[in-house]
């Protein structure tokens, strides 16, 4: 009976030496799969939001994010996609549901995306246009009779665009951090409330300048990069009243639960990019893009110059 007791206990001991031996190669196997810096992924995609010509912005990025998936991994085929949605909330939903991995925009549809929704973090600086920084500037005519911000209540300022970050949100809340009571107008009005400054959109750079410089505003407003590129003599006839705060040019975001080792690579592949032949030729087609970049300061830093800049506006 011992010697019974003796074998069975032998073969208990061997089942359980198997099969500790089972189980730690399983989660060996597994740790391995989930190292830092490994992709085990069939797509990626890029989010861009636009209401309009979205056949023709998703065949622009299509060469570029079919380059950031053949980078981030050797061993397995990427397929890279454009996903085009309308609105930054229609984003917000795609990134929800996973299908969008990373999307590019300019810094107020970010914070709204990012902080507002919850729906991304910020990973990488984008130089668009050769620029990594940026800021909105305030101008009137030289010859009328603008002098300075205070002269503004009662008038009405042309902004550029309603989505613009540097032709309508940034100047917009500048001036109401400092004070100023802004309503929209549908139309030109021979004048604002006495209190208040009004304002219209122009939809174009060159109607907003034309605006100002045949007064029918007292002022306008638009980003350092329009105004770089006016021609010698009508940046003589205009006067800057104040440049608002600089901010990154554009920003690239990853959805929160994007695996670590997809987002580290994906960092590496576009931090990388512009050291190589194709990869900076693929980045000058994309909006004359020079570089991606680590974010100034760092992530937590970037994130709070966007909410003191753009928190007046949590509720729009």
């Amino acid at each position: 009976m011992n010697e019974t007791l003796k074998r069975q206990r032998l073969r208990f001991s061997v089942i359980f030496a198997i099969a500790a031996i089972i189980v730690g190669v399983i989660l060996d196997s597994g740790a391995a799969a989930q190292t830092p810096g490994t992709v085990d992924a069939k797509t990626i995609s890029l989010g861009i939001v636009s209401e309009i010509n979205q056949k023709e912005i998703e065949a622009h990025f299509r060469d570029f994010v079919r380059y950031v998936a053949r980078k981030l991994s050797s061993a397995t085929e990427i397929e890279g996609k454009v996903v085009i949605a309308a609105t930054p909330l229609e984003l917000v939903k795609l990134l929800q549901q996973k299908s969008i991995d990373f999307y590019i925009e300019s810094p107020y549809p970010t914070y709204l995306i990012n902080q507002v929704h919850g729906a991304a973090m910020l990973l990488l600086r984008r130089w668009k246009g050769g620029m990594a920084e940026y800021q909105s500037l305030i101008f009137a005519k030289r010859d009328g009779e603008i002098k300075r911000l205070e002269d503004l209540r009662g008038k009405i300022i042309a902004f550029e665009d309603p989505g613009s970050s540097s032709g309508h949100f940034l100047p917009k809340f500048f001036l109401q951090r400092r004070g100023f009571k802004l309503s929209e107008k549908t139309r030109i009005e021979p004048s604002a409330s006495p209190s208040d400054v009004a304002y219209i959109f122009a939809y174009s750079q060159e109607r907003l300048v034309e605006l100002v410089l045949t007064k029918q505003v007292a002022a306008g407003a638009f980003s350092s990069d329009d105004y770089a590129t006016l021609d010698e003599k009508k940046r003589a006839e205009i006067t800057v009243l104040a440049h608002t705060e600089k901010l990154p040019r554009h920003l690239l975001s990853i959805r929160k639960d994007l695996p670590r080792g997809m987002a580290d690579r994906l960092e590496q592949v576009l931090i990388s990019m512009h050291e190589e032949e194709e990869g900076r030729a693929i980045l000058k087609k994309t909006d004359n893009t020079t570089k991606f970049d680590v974010l100034p300061g760092g992530e937590p830093a970037v994130r709070r110059m966007l909410l003191e800049t753009f928190r007046s506006g949590d509720q729009r």
